[in-house]
């Protein structure tokens, strides 16, 4: 049981990793200027190729819960992320957005009456302390609009994991994500042609291999990594690896880009990936099944057994 429990993990903390390649992929392939159009390239190609594949669409209330579910796992999300890049430091963005866990751990709490332990504090606070130490300079400056869009960045992906666990679909996994994506995509296709515009008249093949990675294996592969793991697992400990991207973003800029990697740096990277195996080794408890109220409609929640580092990177 535990071999299965850490291999669903290590499948699940893939998701977070290949988002962490979404700065680096911006940078060197994409044109410059266009994150939301990125977003929407992002997941509405992914969703629309997920449904026709498995060629299911949602029936029932599933029409408005992959609506939500779209708009706060992808449509909301990469414009609240979108907003924070461009008012704050990527820094600032990141350490901000580092609170999900937290967040996720109290939704889980309210929402599914999972047990918020010391344990899951500390680790969330330890994830923040590391991030902080990753990625925020000591020259960094504060924007109120930037900082309420990266908390608010936190707070939709924190409940569309924790409502994402709440609404167990009857559909395949495959479905399920491409609902999502196309939902996500559709609402923020409007978004992006009214700040950006209309798209390029021209795309170079770096472009389109750019587009082509974040459309198949930034959004349909990790997204569905991501879903199973939420299925699987509870949702703090889903949310917790998260904190995966900044220091995967961080690896890459000085692996691939000759960035500058220093010692507070790996330390706030081993501090994350710390709070990482503190939240995952932790003994789950069922929650208390008096406490729980589920409305008519919804699966009953498994008893407890689960971008972003720099500037552009809201694509």
């Amino acid at each position: 049981m535990l071999r299965n429990r850490t291999a669903i993990v290590l499948v699940t903390a893939l998701a977070p990793a290949i988002w962490g390649s979404t700065y680096l992929v911006t940078t060197e392939l994409l044109p410059p200027g266009r994150p939301l159009l990125a977003g929407v390239i992002r997941a509405l190609p992914a969703g629309l190729l997920l449904i026709a594949v498995t060629r299911r669409l949602p029936q029932g209330s599933w029409w408005w819960r992959s609506l939500v579910l779209g708009a706060l796992n992808i449509g909301a999300f990469f414009a609240l992320l979108f907003i924070a890049a461009y008012r704050l430091p990527g820094g600032v963005a990141a350490t901000v957005g580092a609170v999900q866990p937290l967040l996720a751990a109290g939704l889980s709490a309210g929402l599914l009456g999972d047990r918020l332990s010391l344990r899951t504090v500390l680790s969330g606070i330890a994830g923040i302390a590391g991030v902080s130490l990753l990625v925020l300079r000591s020259n960094a400056q504060l924007d109120a609009i930037g900082v309420a869009a990266a908390l608010g960045g936190a707070v939709v992906m924190a409940t569309g994991v924790v409502l994402s666990k709440r609404w167990t679909s009857p559909a395949p996994l495959l479905a399920t994500t491409g609902w999502q994506l196309t939902a996500g995509g559709l609402l923020l296709l409007p978004v992006a042609l009214l700040v950006e515009g209309a798209p390029p008249s021209h795309l170079t093949g770096a472009n389109l291999l750019g587009y082509g990675y974040l459309a198949l294996i930034g959004a349909a592969v990790a997204y569905a990594l991501w879903f199973r793991g939420i299925r699987a697992l509870p949702p703090t400990s889903v949310a917790f690896l998260g904190l995966l991207s900044p220091v995967v973003a961080t690896a890459l800029g000085w692996l691939a880009l000759d960035q500058d990697l220093s010692p507070v740096q790996g330390l706030g990277a081993l501090i994350v990936l710390g709070s990482l195996v503190a939240a995952q080794t932790q003994r789950p408890r069922a929650a208390q099944p008096s406490r729980l109220a589920q409305p008519s409609g919804l699966a009953q929640p498994a008893p407890a057994t689960p971008p972003v580092a720099e500037r552009r990177s809201a694509s």
